[in-house]
């Protein structure tokens, strides 16, 4: 079973560094520099947990960005990240936000497409990982 929890930076960075660590900087080659920033301790958080184990993680900034979105590899496939948009964008619904956007790595388009996002403009660099930009419209 897939448990998503929303919280604070504060409450949930001892999970969410490790893992993140993990997927971005270890997997993905981010410089560790860029992945730490200003914007966690103003987001809300959203950890999924399976038996107790932070398997995959996701943001939402104040303005309806979503980003830092990440599943460690042994668990892709079974779900977790569909789980962890959704809390996020009912996250965002119950705050009244009227459009999201991400910036989805390249190979996601089709994850983020599925759950109702668009993609916008043109492919760019983002951490030396190619992106493009994505939208979703909430109902009001």
């Amino acid at each position: 079973m897939i448990d998503i929890v929303l919280g604070t930076w504060a409450e949930q960075a001892p999970a969410l560094k490790p893992l993140r660590r993990e997927v971005f900087i270890v997997e993905q080659g981010v410089p560790e520099e860029l992945e730490w920033d200003e914007y966690d301790a103003v987001s809300r958080h959203a950890l999924a947990l399976i038996d107790g184990e932070a398997v995959g993680c996701g943001r939402l900034l104040p303005d309806g960005h979503i980003g830092r979105m990440a599943v460690r590899k042994v668990f892709r496939g079974r779900g977790v990240g569909r789980m962890l948009l959704a809390a996020l964008v009912s996250e965002a619904s119950g705050r009244g936000l009227s459009m999201l956007q991400l910036h989805a790595q390249t190979h996601a388009l089709g994850f983020y497409a599925q759950a109702g996002f668009v993609a916008e403009g043109v492919e760019f660099d983002e951490a030396g990982i190619p992106h493009r930009l994505m939208v979703r419209r909430l109902p009001s």
